[in-house]
């Protein structure tokens, strides 16, 4: 450092006139980063705006004239000091003022505007409430095209990518089957276990079928699966999606003339409609199963007695209607995956956003729209 570098300060003089602020020393980078010369200078800016001067009706005179260096790391702590406004009164040379200028240019904008504590929540509300918007006109978009992708598999059928659709049918579905069989078994053991201690109570063991069939055939079965799928297959189809707009090959595909709903969305959405009810079926078939074990442990309840009583307990049209719930539940569990597979930026980041978002929004979605069904068809089966 050479020796005739002075560290920052300020002289501050109250005049009758006015307070006058001369600025001498060399500021620059090598003297504030030195923790003493900042901390005094430090000291002595914030002062200047805590304790108000003897003439505080006189705006202060700056003057820069004596400063021996600037850089623009002095330009800028001289430019936060000044709270981003130029004084009324202060006097500098030019390069200087040019250096000041730049600093400017580039802080303008930078600090957000405050916002009333009042009208914080309200702008919240609103953002979330256009970005839910957003979501649903995306999925009916894809909606609307994926009913147009099937108009036109149905005319052209050889054109039909019959190869990822059975791909995506051995992935979904039969991958699927061991740990949905394992979740399904354990509900039920767990679920015929807690009824049969209340049954117990009332000597009200043989409705022990009548409560397992209804719960498990009707609403649990069907839900669970979906949920399984949601968090299983719903994120992988995110996770491709997103990998393909990472690497570009979804705009390589859009170059190519290659419809990206016809190859992606549809064969997706396909696949998991038919998967969905099996899947259902099997999810439900294990869990009775489990049911059937805990009745006959904690109840004695027979095997033979379950399967004879549950087809009078349970009306046939409880497993159309899970059926078909299933159906719509994978038609959505596909479009909510697709919809924020297609969404992804070109970043890791992004990916894995839409990933989280996707499995959250997908089993939102099939709680949403079981308790629709629940409603709708409160009086089917019942």
């Amino acid at each position: 450092m050479p020796l005739d570098d002075l560290p920052p300060r300020l002289d501050v003089q109250d005049l009758p006139e006015g307070q006058v602020v001369r600025l001498l020393g060399s500021w620059t980078a090598a003297q504030l980063t030195l923790a003493p010369a900042w901390a005094a200078l430090g000291e002595q800016l914030d002062s200047l705006h805590s304790a108000p001067p003897p003439h505080a009706s006189t705006p202060a005179r700056w003057r820069l004239e004596e400063i021996e260096k600037l850089d623009y790391l002095g330009a800028q702590v001289l430019w936060t000091a000044w709270r981003h406004r130029w004084p009324a009164d202060v006097q500098l040379a030019p390069e200087q003022r040019e250096m000041l200028q730049t600093v400017e240019k580039f802080t303008v904008g930078l600090a957000p505007p405050r916002r009333s504590p009042w009208s914080e929540p309200l702008v919240v509300f609103g953002e979330r409430l256009l970005s839910l918007i957003d979501h649903v006109k995306g999925l009916l978009r894809l909606l609307g095209q994926l009913l147009l992708d099937l108009l036109r598999l149905f005319r052209h059928s050889k054109q039909g990518p019959w190869r990822d659709l059975s791909g995506h049918l051995y992935h979904f579905g039969a991958t699927a089957l061991p740990i949905t069989a394992l979740v399904g078994f354990l509900i039920g053991v767990v679920l015929a276990y807690l009824i049969s201690q209340q049954l117990r109570q009332f000597g009200a063991d043989a409705f022990i079928v009548n409560i397992l069939g209804i719960s498990l055939i009707r609403e649990l079965g069907p839900v669970l699966a979906a949920i399984l799928i949601a968090g299983r297959s719903g994120s992988a189809i995110t996770a491709q999606i997103g990998v393909m707009r990472v690497t570009e090959e979804i705009d390589a595909m859009r170059v190519m003339g290659i419809a990206r709903g016809f190859r992606l969305v549809m064969p997706r959405a396909i696949a998991l409609a038919v998967v969905m009810p099996l899947i259902s079926v099997w999810t439900t078939m294990a869990a009775l199963l489990g049911g059937m074990l805990a009745a006959y442990i904690s109840m004695d309840v027979t095997f033979s007695y379950f399967i004879n009583a549950l087809p009078a307990a349970v009306k046939v049209s409880n497993l159309v209607l899970a059926t078909a719930k299933s159906v719509v539940f994978g038609l959505l569990i596909a479009l909510v995956g697709c919809h924020y597979g297609l969404r992804v930026k070109p970043n890791t980041e992004s990916l894995g956003k839409g990933t989280t978002a996707s499995v959250v929004t997908s089993i939102t979605v099939v709680i949403l729209v079981d308790a629709l069904f629940a409603i709708l068809f409160r009086s089917v089966g019942i």
